[in-house]
């Protein structure tokens, strides 16, 4: 702002100096004038009173001495000229030299009717002289003239303290109307540069900048205009900034995937749950084509489909992820313009594995439900008909079918019994009874319990148990869980083999292990140890009369009592699996 500060002030400065130099040039002369005129109407009034002066002269003054007495006086040169040029008297010729001033540029103008004065340097006196001639009459002949010469130097002092006057009096004058120019400038353009500078303000985005308002109209109401448009702009970029955080978080939190490509096939948005989903740093995918950074095949034409389709397209993908299956159900639609034309797509992932796990839930129980029952019923359904047949009189063939009824209606009670302790496990009003519990004694009573079976197969049954191992849970649904894991390791543990529980008391925890040196599982398929009906070995589990939801209700019973469940197991090594219950489960 100070160039153009610069540049107001320093046009309208020359202008003024050129109008001040004009004035001066034009004002100069024409008092130089004014003073040349003044000078000759007073030399001429001189020299008319030094004619007659000396016309008055007594009959005995020589004309010499009047003359040189009225020069002194005068402070002038006179000199008298016969009608011939001849000079009768001059006060500045002591000498005596009389010759003609016939030739004089003031003499001759007084002769010829012309100016009677002049303007002309005096070598006799040595100096600029200014000359006037008036008529004589000393004697009855006529053309005698009396001529006075003033110097020069008065009018020039004149003249230099009339130029002094001036460039002095202007330059004051300039330097007056400079400064209230400047000062006035300064008033202008203070606010114009107040407003420039929140301009560049609010240009570069600092919408909280203000600018002076002031009383004048015009600038006045320019900064007000202009702070009301940065009260707008600030308004407008909250409200835009809020929307974009919401925006944002809900992008980068919701749970499903987003992906937004441009119309050339760029990636311009994706959010952090593309990167569980795809299982590697998407981050990377930014502003890179689709076909380069989505390492899937199956996406790659999708999104190919939906550029040539242009048209809303759903479906339900999955791929495998480790030892597992991912399914997705993935929505895709086109982003259109208000001209018409395609901007891009957008690509919405929903994880659906948890879905179709329960779904093959659901599946799995139903079949799993009616082949458990199923092998019963029928075991108990063909033993009746061939006793109704006549086996019954039998007496050997009798007592065999109604132990093995028998049997099938102990296993079909014992399975029934666990379907519905499971559904009251799973149900919302299902509590425990908390109480303390002694975790290492608990151990120490299932063995007990176990004992026999184990001696069976000449297992070695195991307790150790370490520090102190009292925390709350419910007893008898504690009980469940040791016996559950307990009979599971000694069913898939060859003869011979080892069961051993270990309890450990820890400052916040209690920590339960239970290993065996059996058949193991495979990483594959420990995650589904815990399914309903699901059997490492069904052949071995069926054969021992497990229900295979054991492993069901210790998982649920564990969540129950907000422990951690967790299992290792190597093939043909042996399992171990590990509970931890916290002292404070409802927090300390």
């Amino acid at each position: 702002m100070s160039s153009y500060r610069f540049r107001l002030i320093l046009p309208v400065s020359l202008i003024i100096l050129l109008v001040l130099a004009g004035l001066g040039a034009v004002l100069g002369p024409f008092i130089q004038d004014f003073y040349q005129d003044r000078m000759v109407d007073r030399i001429e009034k001189e020299a008319e009173t030094a004619a007659f002066a000396i016309e008055q002269r007594s009959a005995d003054q020589e004309l010499q001495e009047v003359v040189s007495a009225l020069a002194e006086r005068l402070e002038a040169r006179l000199t008298l000229i016969d009608a011939d040029g001849t000079v009768l008297a001059d006060s500045s010729q002591e000498n005596g030299d009389m010759s003609s001033r016939e030739n004089r540029p003031e003499v001759i103008g007084a002769r010829g009717g012309g100016e009677p004065f002049s303007i002309r340097f005096s070598e006799t006196v040595n100096t600029e002289l200014l000359y006037y001639v008036v008529p004589l009459e000393l004697t009855e002949e006529e053309g005698q003239l009396l001529r006075i010469g003033v110097e020069m130097d008065e009018l020039q002092d004149v003249y230099q303290n009339v130029w002094t006057l001036l460039i002095v009096s202007f330059f004051v004058a300039f330097v007056i109307i400079v400064a209230l120019i400047t000062r006035l400038t300064n008033e202008l353009i203070r606010p114009v540069e107040d407003a420039r500078r929140v301009a560049n303000e609010l240009a570069r985005g600092n919408f909280s900048a203000r600018t002076y308002e002031g009383v004048d109209l015009e600038i006045g109401e320019l900064n007000r205009s202009i702070n009301v448009m940065a009260e707008n702009l600030e308004q407008v970029t909250k409200t835009y900034e809020n929307q974009q955080e919401r925006l944002e978080t809900l992008i980068e939190n919701m749970g499903s995937g987003l992906i937004l490509i441009n119309a050339k096939g760029d990636i311009t948005l994706l959010n952090r749950s593309c990167s569980e989903i795809f299982e590697e740093d998407t981050a990377q995918w930014q502003n890179q084509l689709y076909y380069n950074a989505i390492n899937n095949k199956k996406m790659i034409k999708f999104v190919q489909e939906l550029f040539l389709k242009e048209e809303p397209i759903r479906r339900q993908m999955k791929w495998p992820s480790g030892i597992y299956i991912r399914h997705f159900d993935v929505h895709g639609a086109p982003v259109v313009g208000q001209d018409g034309k395609l901007k891009g797509i957008v690509l919405v992932f929903h994880d659906i594995t948890e879905l179709k796990k329960l779904e093959q839930a659901r599946k799995d129980f139903v079949a799993n439900v009616s082949h458990e029952l199923k092998t019963p019923v029928t075991s108990l359904k063909g033993f009746t008909e061939t006793l109704l047949d006549g086996a019954m009189n039998d007496e050997a063939a009798m007592e065999r079918f109604l132990t093995i009824i028998a049997k099938e209606a102990v296993r079909l009670e014992e399975l029934i019994t666990d379907l519905l302790e499971l559904s009251k496990i799973e149900g919302e009003h299902f509590q425990l009874n908390w109480d303390e519990v002694d975790y290492g004694s608990l151990a120490e009573e299932t063995l007990l319990l176990l004992k026999e079976k184990a001696a069976a197969k000449s297992m070695n049954l195991e307790t150790k148990i370490q520090g102190d191992t009292t925390a709350p849970g419910d007893h008898a649904r504690l009980k469940q869980v040791f016996l559950n894991l307990v009979n599971n390791a000694v069913v898939y543990t060859p003869e011979g083999g080892d069961v051993r529980i270990k309890v450990t008391g820890q400052k916040e925890n209690v920590v339960v292990e239970v290993s065996d040196t059996g058949i193991g599982i495979s990483k594959k398929e420990i995650p589904r140890v815990f399914e309903r009906f699901y059997r490492v070995d069904r052949a071995r589990s069926r054969n021992s009369g497990g229900t295979g939801l054991g492993l069901a209700i210790v998982k649920h019973l564990a969540e129950a009592h907000h422990a951690e469940l967790a299992v290792d197991s190597r093939p043909g090594k042996g399992t171990t699996f590990r509970l931890v219950f916290s002292r404070y489960p409802f927090g300390s």
